[in-house]
């Protein structure tokens, strides 16, 4: 079987970790590196880092920070935010990341899931998913943050990408993002059912035991967090050892 991953986000903006509610708010917590080295020091299956600049102007200050991340940690990396041409995952790549994540642009331009996945492979490719209940029983897509509805169902949308070559999805509900009451277990399995390729489970973690209950009642492949891990509520390896107790097959 393989072991569940635990995986720390880290939002980085001009160079910082920076931590807000729902974009705003927002302030820096800290060095992204010395973020990384701490994960990985406490067992972190692997790392995303998330571009909220997502600009011109920002994209050297975060590939600054991959460049010298992968120089210190040994863990994959996976690297998002305003990705929006194959220069943009080839200069993330070379920087050293180990895979690249769209969200935004894979709804603007399928067709950059596709040549991703030709030109770097399919192992490279995450998509990221903002996804709500639509109040009919079923789920929809957003963009931008989650500001805009894009009417697309979400069962449809997970399927499309996997067809066109994405390697892994990481699925964020927007009904349990900022809620600490758990992951949202029902959206998880629903996308699982849909895909063969791993699926992260991201949004509402708050407590030890809601990593356990995702990765044994769902088919979620990992489960990431940021909060709980940045301000020390938990570590990585607390995490793991619960998960290890718990029966779940983790790299300890």
């Amino acid at each position: 079987m393989l072991a569940k991953r635990i995986i720390p986000c880290l939002d980085v903006r001009n160079g910082k970790v920076v931590k807000g509610v729902n974009f705003e708010g927002i302030k820096e917590v800290g060095d992204p590196v010395a973020f990384a080295e701490e994960y990985n020091r406490q067992g972190a299956d692997e790392l995303v880092f998330y571009d909220i600049t997502a600009s011109a102007e920002g994209r050297g200050l975060i590939l600054d920070v991959v460049r010298e991340t992968a120089k210190r940690v040994f863990v994959p990396l996976c690297v998002g935010g305003g990705i929006a041409t194959i220069d943009d995952f080839r200069d993330t790549l070379r920087a050293g990341a180990d895979k690249v994540s769209v969200n935004s642009q894979a709804l603007n331009n399928p067709d950059l899931i596709i040549e991703a996945a030709k030109i770097f492979g399919s192992q490279c490719v995450v998509v990221g998913i903002d996804a709500k209940r639509d109040g009919i029983g079923g789920y929809t897509v957003y963009k931008n943050g989650g500001r805009v509805d894009m009417k697309i169902e979400l069962g449809k949308w997970v399927e499309e990408i996997e067809r066109w070559g994405a390697g892994e999805i990481c699925l964020n509900s927007m009904d349990a993002d900022g809620t600490r009451n758990g992951f949202d277990k029902e959206m998880l399995n629903y996308v699982c059912s849909k895909v063969n390729i791993p699926v992260i489970a991201s949004g509402g973690a708050g407590r030890l035991s809601d990593f356990s209950e995702v990765l044994e009642e769902t088919g979620a492949s990992a489960a990431l967090a940021a909060s709980l891990f940045h301000f020390g509520e938990l570590t990585v390896r607390e995490v793991k050892e619960d998960l290890k107790k718990s029966g779940i097959t983790v790299r300890v």
